[in-house]
């Protein structure tokens, strides 16, 4: 995919969102065998251990139960909840020293600034680069957010988009730029658009 292609999703993900792999659990046959041969295993333990000690137990109850906490724990395994990502904290690490790493990759969203910071960069430096790639992906963003918050988008109402954005906006979204916004319409129209 290339950055011309991106969704706002795509701009916005790191490889830490993807959710954690569980452990995977094994059934059929194989886990049945297998669990029956440990609650065997586990009741035979415990009737010896309870004959040693003076106690009778019957062996089918011994079995029974070994099998039902055998069961048991394969519900809990089943539904319980995924582990937590760790942070990326070495193990015994203990309190965190208070500084910021600024040059760590794995901070997502320093990642996804420093893509934006680059790709506004290209305003200045390569026009046609940022009217082929940044703009649409701009237009997305101010799409998205009028149909969140207000339930159309440009292309549905141009009318009221138009007035929600302004026409400084509404001009850079829809007409081909041939001179660099000013710093104040630029400003206003950020502020503008962080209103929506």
């Amino acid at each position: 995919m290339t950055d011309a292609d991106a969704s706002i999703d795509d701009l916005l993900r790191h490889d830490e969102d993807a959710p954690p792999r569980q452990k995977r659990l094994t059934t059929g046959t194989g886990w049945w065998i297998r669990t029956l041969l440990m609650a065997g295993g586990m009741a035979a333990v415990a009737v010896f251990g309870l004959r040693m000690a003076g106690l009778a137990l019957s062996i089918p109850l011994a079995y029974a139960g070994c099998l039902a906490l055998l069961m048991l724990r394969r519900v809990v395994a089943l539904v319980a909840a995924p582990p937590q990502p760790r942070a990326g904290i070495p193990r015994g690490a203990g309190e965190e020293s208070g500084s910021y790493n600024w040059l760590a990759e794995q901070d997502a969203l320093r990642v996804a600034v420093t893509r934006w910071e680059r790709r506004l960069s290209w305003y200045e430096s390569d026009r046609e680069r940022f009217q082929t790639s940044v703009r649409p992906l701009l237009r997305e963003m101010v799409d998205e957010r009028l149909r969140q918050r207000h339930g159309f988008t440009l292309n549905s109402d141009p009318k009221r988009a138009r007035a929600l954005i302004g026409d400084p906006l509404w001009n850079f979204l829809t007409t081909p730029a041939k001179r660099p916004l000013a710093p104040s319409d630029l400003a206003a129209s950020v502020s503008r658009l962080e209103k929506l």
